[in-house]
């Protein structure tokens, strides 16, 4: 019965999201009390439910979601996204090309959403495939996939910077081992996948491609934007904060002064804080922008964000999940079996988003289910570590029609509706079971 109740709140969002077309964030929140009422929870208590959920979830990672794309919005109003991708791809040419594709959109997605990283990369990979004679999809392949593996793995993305702390698992070994597991996958979804495509179904690899559906889109001359280095680490100096933050803690001793510090400013608030300060000066004072130029990019870049964060904060549904028993239900299933805390992650994430659409939904609803698989090995554990990892790739499997990404790499691309399903489906179901295999190859070594 539990089972069926979940079944029915997933079949009421769906209905509202793909066929009535309704905001993400209602849906959910009226999915939430129908199967807050479904599951016997008191009449008082539903709403109380509700509110602890959006407010414990944004409470924690709003200011990380603001800060990063407040971030990401410098980057890319600097230019810096432009020269980070020109400068590799210039420096590897030809043959190594999508390596520097690779490389270029892994910097760019750790600092921009998806949607808005695939809008900054895609005209600079059409300017290069045209000059060197190329289809675009051929790097566009391992662009898309590299910017859907930081999207799912990496914090300080939404959905893995929200799992994490729903599963109580540590957001520096989250980003560790989530760069680890990305590399593979990356190179499996990448270039292993996008030869075996052009193999089997070449069509899709045509060079006439027009991208006028991208609008206007700002064009920048090279000399005018930051520089390389500079661009780089503003793009990465969270990542490097978080990073170095988790290395000194298996290093130094947790009472060392110097350890102390380093903790303190790698802590992922005050990290993202010290990177937007320092964006705030390399993307804009030292450009010559002045203050009140850069506040309104600042607050430009929270409208774009707004919804996504009261999806995120749509921890309502998570909340009456827990709060109605169905987690430990949930758990106790998977207990009864030899099915690994991973595989039940990655699959139950995978069934979701197939239904859903939305990753980030999926992976959220998902972890609300398994969380107490997760804190049965304890807060910060590396299984923790590795089921956040393993719901990540599980979030982007089998994108199809009720995904926007699905009909932004149709258009972006000029595919039809049958080769946007035999190439970009079959990417993101490729990329998600890779994604499964690097975390298992992982688990065997942690």
């Amino acid at each position: 019965m539990p089972l069926l109740i979940v079944l029915i709140g997933v079949i009421i969002l769906i209905f509202m999201i793909v066929k009535l077309k309704m905001n993400t964030f209602v849906g959910l929140v009226i999915t939430s009390f129908i199967v807050g009422l479904l599951l016997g929870l008191p009449l008082t208590k539903i709403a109380q439910t509700i509110e602890t959920g959006i407010g414990g979830q944004l409470g924690h990672l709003a200011i990380i979601f603001g800060f990063g794309s407040m971030l990401g919005k410098l980057v890319s109003d600097a230019g810096g996204g432009y020269r980070i991708a020109t400068t590799l791809i210039n420096k590897f040419g030809r043959r190594w090309i999508q390596v520097a594709v690779i490389l270029a959109s892994f910097i760019i997605g750790l600092a921009l959403f998806f949607e808005v990283g695939l809008v900054v990369v895609l005209p600079i990979i059409f300017i290069i495939a045209r000059e060197l004679d190329m289809p675009l999809m051929y790097l566009g392949i391992p662009m898309a996939a590299t910017l859907n593996v930081t999207h799912a793995f990496l914090p300080p993305y939404p959905a893995p910077t929200a799992i994490t702390d729903i599963l109580g698992a540590n957001l520096g070994h989250v980003l560790l081992l989530g760069i680890l597991a990305a590399i593979p996958t990356i190179i499996i979804a990448g270039p292993v996948y996008n030869w075996v495509l052009q193999k089997v179904y070449p069509r899709v690899y045509r060079k006439n491609i027009d991208i006028s559906v991208l609008g206007e889109y700002k064009e920048f001359k090279l000399e005018e934007t930051p520089k390389f280095g500079i661009s780089v680490l503003t793009a990465m100096i969270p990542v490097i904060l978080i990073a170095v933050a988790t290395i000194c803690s298996f290093i130094f001793p947790k009472n060392n002064p110097v350890n102390e510090f380093i903790q303190f400013i790698g802590a992922p608030d005050l990290a993202m804080l010290l990177s937007l300060i320092f964006a705030i000066f390399t993307m804009g004072l030292w450009r010559n922008k002045k203050m009140e130029e850069i506040s309104t990019a600042l607050a430009d870049s929270i409208k774009q964000i707004s919804v996504m964060l009261l999806i995120i904060g749509g921890g309502a549904f998570k909340q009456v999940l827990v709060d109605g028993g169905i987690s430990k239900y949930i758990s106790g299933l998977f207990a009864q079996t030899s099915i690994s805390p991973i595989l039940a992650a990655w699959l139950i994430t995978a069934l979701l988003r197939m239904s859903l659409g939305s990753s980030t939904v999926a992976a959220m609803t998902a972890a609300g289910l398994v969380v107490p698989m997760a804190h049965q090995f304890g807060g910060n554990s590396i299984m923790a570590t590795l089921m956040v990892l393993a719901i990540g790739a599980g979030s982007v499997f089998c994108g199809h029609v009720n995904d926007a990404g699905f009909w932004m790499i149709k258009e972006y691309f000029g595919l039809s509706l049958k080769e946007t399903l035999l190439s970009w489906t079959t990417l993101t179901s490729v990329l998600a079971l890779a994604g499964l295999g690097a975390v298992y190859a992982i688990s065997l070594f942690v």
